[in-house]
């Protein structure tokens, strides 16, 4: 067990519909199946995710939306917490297991 929770963001329909504005490459079932799982630090109450969430999710939002067109000028304007929360599905799990036998390795670090 790692000291880490996980976040799973999955988009909703705001989300799609932004995409496929953008002429996406996906179909929309593709789409709509495509999550990403971040880990966050471990949250002991629904107040501390909460502020997680509040302290982590303009980072996820960009990163998501960076996922899909690289030019921010086409982003939502608006990227705060309750737009997060209209564009994406949120899961917390607060127990990650890693069942790997080798090292957990930061591809983006060098």
């Amino acid at each position: 067990m790692i000291n880490r929770a996980a976040l799973i963001v999955r988009p909703k329909q705001p989300f799609l519909d932004w995409a496929a504005g953008l002429g996406s490459a996906l179909e929309l079932p593709e789409l709509e199946a495509t999550q990403t799982v971040y880990l966050i630090p471990v949250c002991e109450s629904e107040e501390e995710e909460e502020a997680i969430l509040e302290a982590v999710h303009v980072e996820v939002f960009e990163r998501e939306l960076w996922g899909w067109h690289a030019d921010e000028s086409v982003w939502p304007r608006a990227r705060d917490l309750d737009t997060f929360k209209e564009w994406f599905e949120i899961e917390l799990h607060g127990v990650v297991e890693d069942l790997c036998e080798y090292e957990l390795v930061d591809e983006d670090v060098e």
